[in-house]
This record gives structure tokens, sequence and C-alpha cells, in this order.
């Protein structure tokens, strides 16, 4: 099965294969970190299990979103903390 799905990721569209961890795409896409911390360091995934809340991204308007714990889906808008 060679499903792809489109996304975009900060603006920028992406075609992955329709089970791509979420975490996975938007490093496919180059993208260096997920989101800020508090005093303003680039973080990114950590542990891949959704434990260290790391590879949060706001995802279709929801914020928080653990992109470790996520598939892509069709059409999704996902945002980065950058």
């Amino acid at each position: 099965m060679n499903e792809r799905v489109n996304l975009r990721i900060n603006g920028v569209s992406i075609n992955v294969p329709k089970e791509t961890v979420l975490a996975a795409a938007i490093a496919i896409a180059r993208v260096p970190h997920f989101r800020k911390s508090i005093s303003g360091q680039p973080r990114a995934p950590l542990c891949g299990m959704g434990i260290c809340m790391e590879c949060r991204v706001t995802i279709n308007g929801q914020p928080h979103c653990r992109s470790c714990q996520v598939t892509c889906a069709e059409g999704m808008d996902v945002r980065t903390g950058l």
C-alpha cells in the first residue's frame, strides 16, 4: 500500500506516507526545532513516546499536541513554535 497524504508544516506543503508519525514528517520537512522553551531555547523531540512534551506543536489550531503521538492526515495544518 503506497497511500500518501499532503499536509502543511509552517505553511509549506509536504507529502508523506499515510502512516507517518507527525514528528518524523516535521523532521523530513527539515524543521530544526519544534517549539521554544519559556526561556526562549529551541526544543525538539527527546523521548519519542509522549512523555517529555518537547515535541508539542499546533495541529489544525489545537495547541500543545504531541507530534510523536499523532499520525499524519490529509490536509493537516501544523505549526511549530518557531
